[in-house]
């Protein structure tokens, strides 16, 4: 009789864990669920100046890291995205409204190749962020989408640490390609609750 009762609390046991933990998992799979029906890019803001547009959209990092693993393990997810909750993602593009390819000499006073070489390697220090505790929180990489005339727009995604979750962030971009002066975006909400 006692190793039935044995057998009947190690049993239960190992159903409560497997429960709980299938519970954390159901929670976290509808955390990701409501933030893809908020949308993914709800943080979109255009700037024109002259006759380029601007765009800065602010992306949750649960993005990229559920298009990189999927969603087969959301609690392997939802960890890394805690230990990278300081880091902030921006997609960033420019976009000429006749849609002319705008790494062309008459749009940025530089042959073609420099212009490449300067969104890949040197625009990172073109942009920084000011948080609402009015720290400047500078850009700590870039990575240029090249689409080679493909798309009417280019594309860079802007990385930044250190900034907390629930911090209101005025991105600046001192534009030193197109000549357009100082351009901020403001993003007044704080990034989506899941």
């Amino acid at each position: 009789m006692k190793g039935l009762i044995s057998l009947f609390l190690v049993v239960l046991f190992f159903s409560c864990a497997e429960k709980k933990e299938s519970s954390g998992d159901e929670e976290i799979r509808f955390r990701y669920y409501n933030l893809e029906n908020q949308g993914w890019k709800s943080k979109t803001h255009l700037q024109k100046v002259d006759n380029i547009d601007f765009t800065a959209t602010e992306v949750p990092i649960q993005y990229y890291l559920l298009k990189e693993m999927g969603d087969t393990d959301l609690v392997k997810v939802d960890s890394i995205y805690e230990e990278n909750k300081r880091e902030r993602i921006i997609e960033f593009t420019f976009e000429e409204e006749k849609e002319n390819d705008l790494l062309k000499e008459e749009f940025t006073r530089l042959n073609y190749q420099k212009s490449v070489e300067y969104m890949s390697f040197k625009i990172e220090k073109d942009f920084y962020a000011v948080t609402s505790k009015k720290d400047t929180i500078r850009c700590n990489g870039v990575q240029f989408e090249r689409s080679f005339k493909v798309s009417p727009y280019n594309k860079l995604l802007l990385f930044f640490s250190g900034i907390d979750p629930d911090d209101k962030i005025q991105l600046v971009y001192q534009d030193n390609l197109f000549g357009k002066g100082t351009i901020k975006f403001n993003f007044v909400d704080p990034l989506l609750n899941l």
